[in-house]
């Protein structure tokens, strides 16, 4: 039996649909792990365990979920890789220019330089023994949201295994990760965003099993400042949203995880480049749309 499920968790609707003798059940509980791991991860929620890290920042060392910390752990690692452009530390610069809340602003220059200063990822101490996170510096915050949702739609699909399910798709507000295959069909069909276009346009069709799919793109969230547009996807060098002719990147991977990190690292870098990268990496695949309407994908053919 199929059975879909549809509720408004992480700023976004989130869509699970499992096939199962009795989902019911199932569901009831993957809505009880989701309200958990948004509460665990929720960087705009001051009552969150990522947030008691920034409350105890420049003071004392704070012990976390196994998860949270494996989490963290994965974003200090990639956020030390040279020329990357993920940062978790990059938490008060977020917090400044708010983009996508009401109280969204064009922060000064100096404003930027001085909450830069606060962004050095070395300075997330981490005791793998304890389980422990430490901020060294105390205006410091961890801003996760680069990487959460990939992370708990891979602790979903855990779970399902856990449950047996033979077939699942879950969709975390555009981060999409299959489990298996639907009854009677080979794949799931999933329609890639134009993002020239009104949602629910689609360039193609992404035909995917046992694999996620995970899109950035600057053409959604936007502040609207003296007739100038700034989007949300910042620079981690200058504080100022990034300045690329790339619209959107999209990573096929068979973790959503792996999926959040390389969009996120390579947003930005020429369309070139990201190719370069991106096709001496294992099971992973892109499709990049630029300004001009232009689509470019990796090695395989993707959209059909």
């Amino acid at each position: 039996m199929q059975k879909s499920h549809k509720l408004h968790l992480m700023g976004t609707i989130i869509t699970i649909t499992i096939e199962h003798a009795d989902p019911e059940p199932i569901l009831v509980a993957v809505d009880e792990l989701l309200k958990e791991y948004e509460h665990r991860f929720s960087a705009n929620d001051y009552t969150s365990e990522l947030m008691q890290i920034t409350k105890f920042a420049g003071k004392q060392a704070v012990k976390v979920d196994e998860k949270l910390y494996e989490l963290i752990e994965i974003g200090k690692i990639y956020s030390q890789l040279p020329n990357s452009n993920l940062n978790i530390a990059i938490g008060p610069l977020v917090q400044t220019w708010r983009i996508g809340f009401k109280d969204a602003r064009v922060p000064t220059d100096q404003e930027i330089q001085q909450k830069l200063q606060l962004t050095d990822p070395a300075n997330i101490i981490l005791d793998a023994y304890d389980k422990s996170v430490y901020l060294a510096n105390p205006q410091m915050t961890i801003d996760l949201g680069a990487l959460a949702k990939g992370f708990i739609a891979d602790l979903i699909i855990e779970y399902l295994n856990q449950q047996q399910v033979k077939a699942a798709l879950i969709n975390l507000g555009g981060n999409i990760v299959a489990l298996g295959n639907p009854v009677g069909r080979p794949y799931w069909q999933i329609g890639l965003q134009d993002p020239s276009q009104p949602r629910g346009h689609s360039l193609g069709t992404l035909k995917i099993k046992d694999q996620s799919i995970v899109t950035s793109g600057i053409y959604e969230r936007h502040l609207e400042q003296n007739g100038k547009s700034y989007h949300h996807i910042f620079d981690v060098k200058t504080g100022y949203p990034i300045q690329t002719n790339v619209v959107s990147l999209t990573i096929l991977s068979q973790k959503s995880i792996m999926g959040e990190v390389w969009t996120t690292i390579l947003f930005g870098k020429p369309v070139t480049k990201i190719l370069k990268i991106v096709n001496q990496l294992e099971n992973i695949e892109c499709i990049i749309v630029t300004d001009d309407g232009k689509v470019y994908q990796s090695n395989k053919e993707l959209l059909k």
